[in-house]
């Protein structure tokens, strides 16, 4: 429920606010190892090209592995922030979902795209990079890049009970690596109810009574939870592509299944309006031919340019990531007519290293760890395999584009029921931070935070909702005048948007 790498362009109460010399923990008790203001400096520590935004300030503020334990391990979460340039309103704390997207990055280009605007005059812009996440240490690393390779060459695609006894066991290498690498300790304090205390110490640390936050994707997760908690730190707060927190881990995979079929649909549709789409032209034949054409990848990758070749899991993973907006379809459509011709189908590679951010060199980012191992805190996972049959029953339904072969009865179970940390989370509904505080954005045809969760969310915070038609995950500052006007206004002068606003 995230797009990485895709914006144009997610956080108690401390009474000694900003002092450089202490602040209070969540208890109430004074402390001098963490949550002191940063040492701001440049931010090439951070960020190869950081000249790109020259006004940018970066530094860390520590927090511990376990606020139950004050004295214990820390963790230093990198911060960057933009000065505003003019009349300053507060700071503007910006996550961009994931979980585990840097935020430091999406600010870097976000001060670059907006510079000279009056956001940026009126309000500093601020990244937080939650506990493990992007440039923040210890950084989250459950696989080398050799080992993030050699899983993405697993078709993890038999259903037989040999097949899901082999899934699991891939699984549980994968969660016994984790654990050995970053320890039990460090795991049970990643997820979302984490999070919002950190970006609460951050806040302080920055010397501000109230925040202005816009969360993308994930991050409206952790800006409802930050509500939740904090309800009279909010003084603004947007939340674009958003996540329903009433949902268990397995309702909320199935309704964004649901969208991606729909993205998948819409595609097809689009391409078949070419004499030469590789799906064909006729409307009931789509997920058939595309399944004729990524299936045999199971037992025998195709031919790429790259000497990696494309499989199974590759070819699924770059049409889910094309998925997300209509400009990355020509790229599916190319990569799927190198798969029926038997040519280059290197496209649907370059789509599924974007997804994991593999970069050229084979080194990958850390985000799909992080992401594992947030989304395994967030909510119980049952690990009784009959609850992963129905579960796999009711996806199968939800996006067959993506089903394999004939439902068998078996299923393998998620890797998050085999997680070594209780969850520090459940579902719940969200709450509401006070009238006219929140502003939810819902895109029409979004692939992977459906519309419907948007409506939700907005209506359990008591919310003003925008709704946006389109076919993108996320939309605000990405060039729609519509919505981006609305929450400008909304941030700088808490102009409600017009009840049903629809852009």
């Amino acid at each position: 429920m995230w797009r990485l790498g895709r914006l144009v362009l997610a956080l108690l109460l401390l009474s000694l606010v900003g002092s450089p010399v202490a602040a209070a923990t969540p208890e109430g008790q004074s402390t001098q190892r963490w949550g002191l203001p940063p040492v701001w400096g440049g931010c090439e520590r951070f960020l190869a090209d950081a000249g790109k935004v020259p006004t940018a300030q970066c530094g860390t503020v520590a927090v511990p592995f376990d606020y139950n334990d004050p004295d214990g391990e820390l963790a230093q979460l990198a911060v960057i922030k933009v000065p505003a340039s003019g009349d300053r309103i507060g700071v503007l704390i910006v996550n961009p979902g994931g979980p585990g997207a840097s935020a430091v990055d999406t600010v870097a280009g976000m001060g670059a795209a907006l510079a000279g605007t009056e956001l940026l005059e009126r309000f500093d812009l601020v990244g937080v990079d939650p506990r493990g996440v992007g440039h923040s240490t210890p950084q989250l690393r459950c696989r080398t890049d050799e080992e993030f390779d050699a899983y993405r060459r697993e078709p993890l695609a038999d259903y037989s009970p040999a097949g899901v006894a082999h899934i699991e066991s891939v699984y549980a290498d994968l969660v016994r690596r984790c654990t050995e690498r970053m320890g039990a300790a460090f795991l049970s304090g990643v997820g979302t109810a984490t999070a919002a205390i950190d970006l609460d110490v951050v806040r302080a640390a920055l010397g501000e009574h109230q925040l202005n936050y816009l969360g993308f994707s994930y991050g409206t997760q952790l800006g409802a939870a930050y509500a939740a908690r904090y309800p009279d730190r909010v003084r603004a707060m947007v939340l674009d592509g958003a996540v329903d927190p009433t949902l268990d881990p397995v309702a909320a995979r199935i309704r964004q299944l649901n969208g991606f079929q729909r993205a998948f649909d819409a595609y097809a549709a689009d391409c078949a309006k070419a004499a030469d789409c590789p799906l064909g032209t006729d409307p009931s034949q789509f997920v058939a031919r595309y399944r004729q054409l990524v299936d045999p990848l199971v037992t025998r990758p195709a031919y790429t340019s790259d000497p990696r070749g494309l499989s199974y899991s590759d070819a699924i993973t770059g049409t889910v990531n094309a998925l997300y907006s209509p400009r990355y379809w020509p790229y599916l459509t190319s990569g799927l007519l190198g798969l029926r011709d038997g040519t280059d189908a290197v496209d649907l590679l370059l789509l599924a290293d974007d997804y994991y951010r593999r970069d050229r060199s084979g080194h990958y980012k850390n985000q799909h760890d992080a992401l594992m191992a947030i989304r395994c805190v967030d909510a119980p996972y049952p690990p009784d395999p009959a609850v992963w049959v129905e579960a796999d029953r009711q996806v199968r339904q939800a996006a067959p584009f993506l089903a394999h072969g004939a439902f068998t009865g078996f299923a393998p179970r998620d890797l998050c029921s085999m997680w070594p940390v209780p969850p520090t989370s459940a579902p719940q509904p969200a709450t509401s931070p006070g009238p006219g505080k929140v502003v939810v954005v819902s895109v029409t045809r979004d692939p992977a935070t459906p519309y419907e969760a948007g409506v939700e969310l907005a209506r359990q915070m008591g919310a003003s909702l925008i709704t946006f038609d389109g076919a993108q995950h996320t939309v605000v500052f990405n060039g729609d005048a519509c919505v981006d006007t609305a929450v400008v206004n909304f941030l700088i002068d808490s102009v409600v948007p017009p009840h049903g606003l629809r852009c």
